[in-house]
């Protein structure tokens, strides 16, 4: 229960935060915003405030922002029977498409047309009546859909498609822009909390006692510049060095805090890791518990893991693509586990990694992705004029389609390797 908490909190804030980033954008450019929800699925809850009904719906693994005129689909068409309620001035106010029996306080119409985009009217037989009548609509009608939930309709104008060009690329992209935004909050939030940032340098952190390092002349700080004079850039290096050489003589060139150049000769014990024997010197990372680290780590923390990502994502192309390389919701639910063992610290940075990678993954040039969406705007703002409805709306099944596959053939793939082997 515990995992599944955290993982309900942690994708919840990550897909809370990218929605609110389309919806504050949309409604900054006049956009409405007829429902933000989180979730997919069937309806477990709704409020409505102003002109956006707010839904929690039933699976948890993701959420949208439904714009007026974008990409959706009207409940009501001709045919159906819907109440009506009018006002004071015989406007249709609320629009049910669900009601099945008529109350005092609304009229059964069969719905034979209507326009609410411009025109704004519906017409249709009420009750027994052979001749149809037409009503005029408010602007700010509402329509009551099959499941209950209650939505405004959209006239042309506040449609999304209104927006100008700047306006809806700006909008497509704050949901990812967002992502990158938590990001750097998650990662500056775990500097403080853990009291420092863990150096990438080969420098020493603290020294473990009755190791090799501490009977060696080495401090705290002090940075390794080489060892058996193979230059060492970074921590990982050095590690990489110090295991593959269990029980052989080192020397290690280091320079001191206050400048000082020194040679020292370690030899690393031998350990057993995973049946493999590698080796240690009892040394932690070195932690810069300077203010000023802790300010930039969000930064620098978000362009490390976005680098390594593009890396993976190029190594597709160079390498061949493995279903392997990727993981879904099962990977990260598997993944939870491990984080909510290490406790705060584990779950603040698996949300900045995670936030990260959403936001990454929703700008690839995909269709029905962010990335997709811009290239489309790209596209419109080149040739001056949008593609058809019709073209656009092909583009985004064949992007539905292919995203679905590849879902599919993810999570069967995380099934076999964290569930079934």
């Amino acid at each position: 229960m515990q995992n599944i908490l955290a993982f309900i909190l942690v994708f919840g804030i990550i897909v809370v935060v990218h929605e609110f980033g389309h919806f504050y954008f949309a409604k900054r450019a006049g956009i409405l915003v007829r429902e933000f929800s989180i979730g997919f699925g069937p309806k477990l809850f709704y409020h409505r405030k102003g002109e956006t009904t707010y839904t929690i719906r039933m699976l948890p693994v993701g959420g949208y922002v439904r714009m007026a005129g974008y990409e959706e689909e009207a409940d009501l068409r001709p045919g159906m029977a819907v109440q009506l309620t009018l006002d004071e001035n015989e406007d249709v106010e609320q629009i049910d498409i669900q009601a099945s029996d008529a109350t005092v306080d609304t009229i059964p119409v069969e719905v034979s047309s209507f326009d609410f985009d411009e025109k704004m009217y519906l017409t249709g037989r009420v009750g027994m009546d052979t001749e149809e009548t037409t009503f005029s609509v408010k602007r700010n009608a509402l329509l009551v859909e099959k499941d209950g939930t209650v939505l405004q309709i959209a006239p042309k104008d506040r449609q999304f498609q209104s927006a100008s060009l700047p306006n809806r690329m700006l909008t497509n992209f704050a949901g990812p822009l967002n992502n990158f935004i938590l990001a750097i909050l998650a990662f500056t939030l775990l500097a403080f909390v853990q009291g420092g940032v863990r150096s990438q340098e080969a420098r020493i952190g603290d020294i473990a006692e009755d190791t090799p390092a501490a009977v060696a002349d080495i401090e705290t700080g002090d940075r390794v510049l080489a060892i058996d004079e193979q230059e060492v850039d970074s921590w990982n290096d050095m590690v990489m060095i110090i295991q593959e050489n269990p029980n052989e003589d080192l020397t290690f060139r280091l320079e001191s805090q206050d400048g000082a150049v020194y040679e020292e000769t370690i030899e690393p014990s031998a350990e057993e890791v995973n049946g493999t024997t590698v080796g240690r010197i009892g040394i932690q990372a070195y932690i810069d518990e300077s203010l000023g680290a802790k300010l930039t780590y969000g930064f620098t923390e978000t362009v490390f893991i976005t680098s390594q990502i593009f890396t993976l994502l190029a190594s597709f192309f160079t390498g061949g693509f493995s279903v392997d390389q990727l993981g879904g919701p099962v990977a990260i639910y598997a993944t939870t586990e491990a984080v909510v063992q290490a406790g705060a610290i584990g779950l603040i940075s698996w949300l900045g990694f995670l936030s990260v990678n959403l936001g990454i993954m929703n700008l690839l040039p995909i269709p029905a992705l962010d990335g997709g969406k811009l290239l489309l705007n790209i596209i419109e703002g080149i040739r001056k004029k949008p593609l058809s409805q019709e073209k656009e709306g092909y583009i985004t099944l064949i992007g539905v389609l292919f995203l679905l596959i590849l879902m599919l053939l993810v999570t069967w793939n995380d099934i076999q390797t964290f569930f079934l082997n």
